[in-house]
């Protein structure tokens, strides 16, 4: 029984404790990505480089903050930041509309046209990611780096093995909990909320209602801002800054939205966790688990690993093909915001 309990500690602590944590990351990403779907009806390319541009103006605001000395230790300084670089991403959402997608908007483009756009102002905004903070990486955690250390697990438990919870884990899942609670309330509770699920459902019927179609936009724009920022404020902390890293987030963002249906927030947040665990369970190397799990004399000599790590970005690939094939419509298919 004490072998099967170690085996369990270490897989939570190596693959559902990271899971659950960059899933809650890729589900936020995935919900903004949904999200302006559902209301503009395009896939905008530029989400990844608007998550890097948030998380910039918070690193910035972090800097200042730490350069006066304030910090609300044991927490990271940049959860005191974040708000910054959320209004500075709202900032860059408008204006990008203003400037670039109305004016197709109004012309009625087609879809092709607001890709081929999206992808011009995600290497627009990168690029001024790039030169305004440079392409290093950027590490701006301050706080209590443990909620709790293997060794104290161990000493609690007794067990061989140890699993230790690190304070980014925790604030990336807790932040998820309440950040897709308080848009399930705007979209289901609130009068704007139910005005973008008319506006998606039927743009024509939800103008002959009344419904303001620039304030439903705006409004998308503004919680697409923030999703952006929090979730690359939380990546930031977990990993690090590189913005380069966010234009590769692009691939298991977009693979957790479709996975999950295109246009249906439910379904970006379960893609998200979906994708998120599949890549961290098959580059995981199960030698130590089936050590403790298998019988005496047939322990595994290799690293019993079914993928490199560098090949982690390519679960999300397949993924996406097995289900663009078999369902194409996504798991939860059907419904929309």
């Amino acid at each position: 029984m004490t072998d099967v309990l170690n085996a369990l500690v270490l897989m939570a602590n190596f693959i559902f404790i990271p899971g659950l944590t960059y899933g809650s990351q890729l589900a936020l990403g995935a919900l903004g990505v949904t999200l302006i779907y559902s209301v503009l009806r395009f896939s905008n390319f530029g989400h990844g480089e608007m998550m890097s541009f948030g998380t910039m103006f918070t690193i910035f605001f972090t800097w200042l903050f730490q350069s006066w000395g304030i910090s609300i230790k044991p927490l990271p300084t940049a959860l005191l930041a974040l708000p910054f670089g959320i209004i500075a991403t709202m900032i860059l959402a408008l204006v990008m509309d203003k400037t670039v997608y109305r004016y197709h908007r109004e012309n009625k483009s087609s879809n092709v046209i607001f890709l081929i756009v999206s992808i011009g102002t995600m290497f627009v905004i990168g690029g001024i990611v790039r030169f305004a903070i440079g392409p290093a990486d950027q590490i701006f955690f301050d706080g209590t780096r443990f909620l709790m250390k293997a060794r104290e697990f161990k000493e609690m438990t007794g067990l061989r093995e140890g699993m230790a919870i690190k304070m980014t884990q925790a604030i990336t899942i807790v932040t998820a909990v309440i950040v897709v609670a308080f848009i399930w309330w705007f979209l289901n509770k609130t009068r704007t909320g139910k005005s973008m699920r008319a506006y998606s459902d039927n743009e024509n019927l939800a103008l002959l209602s009344g419904i303001d179609p620039a304030r439903v936009v705006m409004v998308a724009w503004l919680l697409v801002a923030a999703l952006a920022a929090i979730a690359g404020t939380l990546y930031g902390l977990d990993k690090s800054f590189k913005p380069f890293t966010y234009m590769q987030l692009l691939l298991p963002i977009f693979a957790a939205a479709i996975v999950g249906g295109v246009g249906n927030p439910l379904g970006a947040i379960a893609g998200g966790y979906v994708i998120a665990l599949s890549e961290i369970a098959v580059t995981f190397a199960y030698k130590r688990v089936l050590g403790y799990l298998a019988p005496e004399g047939l322990e595994p000599s290799g690293l019993v690993q079914l993928l490199s790590t560098d090949y982690k970005i390519a679960v999300s690939f397949v993924i996406l093909v097995i289900v663009l094939v078999i369902k194409p419509t996504g798991l939860f298919s059907g419904k929309t915001l």
